[in-house]
């Protein structure tokens, strides 16, 4: 397949070079040290080992035969470092993409990551190489650092959409989206997974698990139960799928109140959890889920018998403890119940339900002041949802305490023993015995509590979060692991330094024969994983770092147990449930406090090093370097920091560098570093994975800001430049001046390396190749050109001007503006007549890059628009069924946006989406208004100055709590296309100037050639005061129009196009989708980076023109209609942007709405272009688009693939992938069955393959002649300047 081999001529020619090198290099050693025998490889190693890369990973058996390779690959590692020691790392660049590969194949992941990063940093064209990028994703999401793995993932997709491992990376790519809680990406890869017929280390099984999972955790209950109803019809389901969809199903009818009532609900749950009980008797999930049945229901003796069998087959969970308690509460015996309590309190000091419990307990028997000191301790965990009504409850405690007379607390027999004596008391025997062994998923909030809404939790745990969205729960479950309190029982047996980290213990017992990696995303584990767990373990700004374990572990990330140790796949029980209710697959479940899916493996016994995290860090909430020891990677680095850095230069951080290697010397010569076993940091603020810039820094410590330095070292010489050991990490952007003992060495620029001839550079088929075509060759030479390249040709259709990398976003402007300058003034035209509308310098004053945003005012009373076509009583009266789009939102201050509690500013947006009628929506609008007319009169009544306390909003924002917020409802995207229903609304827009009507010449949209809703039609936006539009970039960075209808008005916010890198960067340390989330930004944040905020006010009549890229929100002040639509003017600058998304969105894998492909040879068709630099880039799109049509063609030709001529119908709107969604022209993919009904399902040619492999299930249908395409190209030539039209 193409871009999928290994440079074969590289491992060739490496491995030829050990024969006869080794003599030289023995020979002509400077230093006396003793000579070992270096390793060579002969020939037929060499050829096997010239087809293991990254692709192979999951994909390589390492038991039985495979140990052969395994052996092979051990040798091939030895030699290629022995190699480069001698050459002193003047080696070629394939050198260290080949011993990444190797080191990645045999799961030697800081080793393989080290090795990439040095090829990354000499390769500055590594982009091109798909199995790189493929490699170094895989290392990335192994460490959770899924920020990196989600881009490298992305631009393996981008660079090659064909490549063979597509399915596995969209697999991940699901799995960590679902982890960032972007669940719209997350059900997208899934899917895009399941289609692919390729293989990969999951069955479709299981990815069907993950999206009715995925369902569950959206909180569509329906769709999740179905989809697990389903996926029991399937033929062959393992026993393990089977157990956890049952314990799924279970849980959820216990649960969730929609499906049906109590009784009903309650038969099911428990047959279901039978059911997968007789599936995998040794659920001890399944068991814990049957007793909270049971005992919902009244069968106390049932419960217990559960309970306990939970206990016995797996470790116990604060949860079980904590239900147990509440069972033997309810038998009235308030003794045990106690101690259950405790047990649940000491596996989970945030366990806020059983303190909630324990203090109701205490206040039952009239101890008031244990009840006070439980309520205080649940109240102080994050994961408490009603602190409000607990401190309510503590003041009124208090207040009887302190009306009680002196001593009549003393003098009181106490039932039950105090909590600090209870504390100390010996643990039930039940308990002790497993005590030392644990690794539990412990749970923030217990069930059984009215307020706390039992859920499912991925792991060990019922998510009795589900209420929230996962990331709203980021350290809850992890409660401050820095209070000592919680320490306190901490030493357990295996000495496990990583119990700091996680709230449990880790398990000790002996892993099970067959070792797989834990594969459920417990929210709890995965809380972690996206909010750099806790405190502590969070970088200075809250990244997210490197996950952490002890010495007797595997650092395995959530996700990277796609395959075990052997490579055998195993279950990804992802499930709301037990972790892997994969109890026999993975020796334990995984604790809920940051530590992913710990695995033991059989190379991770205690090695021997112990942590060398500084004790500081791990009681303090508060070092700048977090640290995460990555331990039990066997003589490789056992450190790894959390270091945040950020290169100010050109705002591009670099990815984590994790070092290490057996041999000091080599390690040194890898990294630059000649410090031993000492990792550098990993910083966390990435722009980008691999910068593009390399410029060359400074090369001390202290003077480089890029690179990420190890602060956590024992050693001071790591920090200080005493010693020859210039620091430099992997990370920095030197062009290749590492040191080793303080000389600077160039690297493959050495004239040693003619001597070397250590690989002759040929390039790997998977680098793809660029084709030399001039810009303005004749359609006839590109054919000719293009001919006889089948498949090597460009496979991704990216119609960047230049042959570039994947885009990436841009870094925030330099330098950056002083503070003074953050609240500009908006640019503002005020209108006197029509003839001031129409004057020429106003179009181009609005159409100037230099201004992000243009307020006309007074348009409609100069032009004599007639705004009442467009009141909400017309509009009710021309068509009240018309479909409105509902948002629900909630009513907050423009300025500020709260989570639904008002207790923190976030970005994410709430903004539920639902549909009405304008009939519908008019009579709210109007309701609303009279409402508010009669608050207004009831507080004048009451008392006149109330309105102090709106105004002082922004004061101590982030201390007072705020809310709760009232619920408003926004009428959105109403289509007013329809010319025949709407005809005098869009008559009346005919009076605008042209460049801001809807249909112009001058419009790149009026050439499309077909509708596309809202921004060739106009939309309506009907409003109450606080309906959000949330912050956006138009369609394909497109100019907007906007008018405001009234009466109110509305508050704008603006930013201009240069920084929505920086807009980018926000939203992914929010787990938000910038291109598709609903997010409104932190006006503090926006103000600290520097970002400039345009912010005015516009009122009825005013006309707000967003230039091209432009990024803006706005909210509604008072009760006001809008209409909008978008243009896009004839100028490089506007097309630029909308190529730039387009390949951008491609990246991303959204949908362009506008298809730039078909929008440019339309452009050619119809419009005389005289800018030359627009000239410029249409033109390179007809030719890269030619291009591929005619290199495509010939490969279909000669694969012996028909094509049949189809041809276009007028209107006929340009054609997207049914399945990736990007744009096809010209030749049309289209299954059989949907061509003999004419219905057309198109698929673009990568897709295709993947689903039907020799493309047998396709036809091929053609919509141009070849010779159509040749003449428009051959025709599109630069038009002479138009004579100045304001002369």
């Amino acid at each position: 397949m193409k871009s999928c081999g290994v440079s074969l001529a590289t491992a060739a020619a490496a491995a030829a070079a050990f024969g006869d090198e080794e003599k030289k290099m023995a020979a002509g050693k400077a230093s006396g040290e003793s000579e070992e025998a270096s390793p060579s490889l002969t020939a037929e190693e060499r050829e096997a080992l010239g087809g293991l890369d990254s692709r192979l990973f999951g994909f390589v058996r390492f038991h039985e035969d495979g140990a052969r390779t395994k052996a092979l690959l051990g040798k091939a590692v030895r030699c290629y470092e022995s190699l480069i020691l001698k050459a002193e790392g003047k080696v070629e660049s394939d050198f260290f993409c080949q011993l990444g590969h190797f080191n990645l194949l045999l799961e030697d992941y800081p080793k393989a990551l080290s090795a990439y990063q040095r090829y990354y940093s000499l390769q500055s064209d590594y982009w091109k190489n798909a199995a790189f990028l493929y490699g170094l994703g895989l290392v990335y999401f192994h460490y959770n650092a899924f920020q990196w793995a989600i881009k490298a993932f992305q631009e393996v997709l981008y660079v090659d959409p064909s490549f063979c491992r597509a399915k596995e990376i969209h697999l991940r790519l699901g799995l960590m989206f679902k982890v960032n809680t972007d669940y719209e990406s997350s059900l997208k890869h899934f899917q895009l997974a399941l289609v692919d017929c390729n293989p990969c280390t999951l069955s479709n099984a299981e990815i069907q698990f993950h999206i009715a999972h995925l369902y569950e955790t959206q909180r569509k209950y329906h769709s999740a139960k179905e989809a697990y109803e389903q996926l029991l019809q399937t033929e062959n389901l393992s026993a393990q799928v089977k157990a956890t969809v049952l314990q799924q199903l279970g849980w959820m009818h216990h649960t969730v109140d929609l499906l049906g009532d109590k009784a009903t609900k309650e038969s099911y749950a428990i047959q279901y959890l039978q059911k997968s009980l007789e599936a995998d008797p040794n659920s001890g999930q399944s068991w814990y889920f049957l007793g909270r049945c049971y005992s919902s229901i009244g069968k106390v003796q049932d419960a217990f018998i559960s309970y306990r069998q939970s206990i016995d087959k797996s470790e116990a969970s604060a949860d079980t403890w904590c239900s147990i308690g509440v069972l033997y509460q309810q038998q009235n015996q308030p003794m045990d119940a106690l101690q259950a309590y405790i047990c649940a309190v000491q596996l989970d000091h945030g366990h806020a339900a059983a303190w909630m419990d324990l203090g109701t307990l205490y206040e039952s028997c009239n101890q008031p002041q244990d009840a006070i000191k439980c309520y205080l301790n649940a109240t102080r965990s994050k994961s408490c949802s009603n602190t409000s009504a607990l401190a309510a409850r503590i003041k009124y405690l208090q207040a009887q305490l302190c009306n009680l007379p002196q001593g009549s607390l003393q003098n009181k027999t106490k039932l039950l023993p105090s909590i600090e004596e209870a504390w100390s008391l010996p643990i039930p025997a039940e308990l002790t015995s497993r005590q030392g062994a644990m690794n539990t998923a412990q749970q923030a909030c217990k069930p059984h509590h009215p307020n706390t809404e039992p859920v499912v939790g991925l792991s060990q745990t019922p998510i009795s979060q589900q209420s929230l969205p996962l990331h709203m729960i980021p350290s809850s479950q992890v409660d401050d692991l820095s209070s000592p309190a919680k320490r306190k029982r901490t030493s357990s047996p295996t000495k496990n330094t990583s119990d700091n980290w996680s709230s449990g213990h880790a398990v000790s017992h002996p892993p099970v024969q067959q070792q797989a990696h834990s594969w459920c995303l417990t929210p709890q584990k995965l809380q972690g994983l996206h909010k750099g767990q806790s405190s502590h373990l969070a970088g200075p700004n809250g990244e997210r770092p490197l996950s952490s374990t002890g010495p007797s572990q595997h650092l395995q990330a959530a996700g990277s147990g796609i395959q075990n140790q052997n490579g055998h796949p195993t279950l990804p029980s992802n499930s709301v449930t037990q972790g892997a209710a994969l109890n026999h697959l993975s020796s334990h479940t995984a604790t809920s406090g940051g530590q992913q899916g710990i695995t033991l493996t059989k190379e991770s016994k205690p090695s021997g090093n112990t942590s060398m995290v500084p004790e500081t860090s791990r009681h303090t909430g508060e070092t700048p370097n977090s640290t995460a020891s990555v331990e039990g990677l066997p003589n490789h680095v056992h450190q790894v920091t959390a270091d945040a850095v950020c290169s100010p230069s050109h705002g591009d951080s670099k990815s984590p560098g994790l070092l290490s290697s057996d041999n000091p010397q080599l390690s040194a010569l890898l990294m630059g570093k000649a410090n031993n076993n000492v990792g550098t940091g990993t910083c966390d603020k990435v722009n980008n994975i691999h910068p593009a810039v390399h410029t060359k820094t400074d090369n001390s410590v202290a003077s480089s800001p890029s690179s990420a330095i190890s602060t956590a070292t024992p050693s001071p010489k790591s920090t200080e430049q005493t010693t020859t050991n210039s620091v430099t990490s992997l990370n920095s952007p030197h062009s290749g001046l590492h040191t080793i003992n303080g000389e600077g060495m160039e690297e493959s620029q050495s004239p040693m390396k003619t001597d070397l001839l250590l690989i002759s550079h040929k390039p790997s088929p998977q680098i793809i190749p660029s084709m030399s075509v001039s810009i303005y060759p004749s359609s006839a030479e590109v054919l000719k050109a293009c001919r006889n390249l089948g498949k090597n040709g460009l496979s991704n259709s990216s119609i960047l001007l230049d042959k570039c990398p994947p885009p990436r976003p841009p870094s925030s402007p330099y330098p950056p503006l002083p503070k003074d300058k953050l609240n500009p003034p908006t640019p503002s035209i005020y209108l006197e007549n029509k003839r001031d509308a129409f004057f020429p310098p106003l179009h181009q004053f609005c159409t100037n890059p230099n201004n992000p945003v243009t307020v006309i005012r007074g348009l409609a009373g100069a032009l004599k628009l007639d705004l009442g076509l467009f009141s909400t009583k017309t509009l009710v009266e021309a068509n009240n069924e018309h479909m409105v789009e509902v948002r629900t939102q909630l009513l907050q201050p423009a300025d500020e946006n709260w989570d639904p509690t008002g207790t923190k500013k976030i970005w994410h947006c709430e903004s539920n989406r639902s549909h009405t009628t304008i009939a519908k929506y008019a009579q709210y609008q109007a309701s609303s208004f009279q409402e508010s007319l009669r608050e207004e009169n009831e507080k004048r009544s009451h008392h006149k100055d109330h309105s102090d306390s709106e105004s002082t909003s922004s004061d101590n924002s982030g201390r007072r709590r705020k809310g709760p917020f009232k619920t408003i409802k926004f009428g959105t995207n109403i289509d007013l296309s329809d010319d025949k229903k709407w005809k005098l609304q869009l008559h009346e827009l005919t009076k605008l100037p042209a460049f801001v009507r809807v249909v112009s010449a001058g419009n790149l949209l009026s050439h499309v050639g077909h509708t596309i809703l809202g921004m060739n039609t106009v939309q309506l936006y009907m409003k109450v005061p606080g309906s959000r539009t949330p912050g956006h970039q138009e369609n394909n960075n497109f100019c907007s129009v906007n008018i405001n209808i009234g009466p109110g008005d509305c508050e704008w916010f603006v930013v201009p196009e240069g920084y929505w890198g920086v807009l980018n960067d926000f939203c992914e340390k929010n787990n938000l989708n910038f291109l598709m989330g609903s997010w409104w930004p932190n006006l503090e944040d926006l103000y600290e980076a520097n970002v400039p905020v345009y912010r005015f006010i516009q009122r009825p009549g005013d006309l707000v023109w967003i230039n091209a890229g432009t990024v803006h929100w706005v909210q509604a002040i008072g009760w006001c209609n809008n209409i909008a639509w978008n243009v896009g003017p004839l100028t490089a600058c506007q097309y630029k942007l909308a190529v730039e998304r387009y390949e951008w969105n491609k990246l991303q894998s959204v949908k362009s709405i506008v298809p730039m492909v078909h929008l440019s040879w339309n452009m050619a068709r119809n419009i005389k272009v005289s800018d030359p630099k627009l000239f410029e880039m249409i033109k390179y799109c007809l030719l890269r688009t030619l291009k591929q049509c005619q290199t495509l063609r010939e490969a279909l030709i000669a694969a012996g693939k028909e094509i049949i001529w189809h041809g276009r119908t007028k209107e006929e709107p340009a054609h997207y992938c049914s399945i990736c969604e990007v744009e096809v022209f010209d030749l049309l993919f289209v299954t059989n069955e949907s061509n003999s009904r004419k219905t057309y399902i198109v698929h673009c040619q990568d897709c295709a393959r993947k689903t039907s492999g020799n493309l047998e299930n396709f036809v091929v249908l053609e919509q141009y002649k070849m010779e159509d395409l040749m003449q428009v190209y051959d025709q599109f030539t630069l038009a002479p300047p138009l004579p100045s039209s304001s002369s």
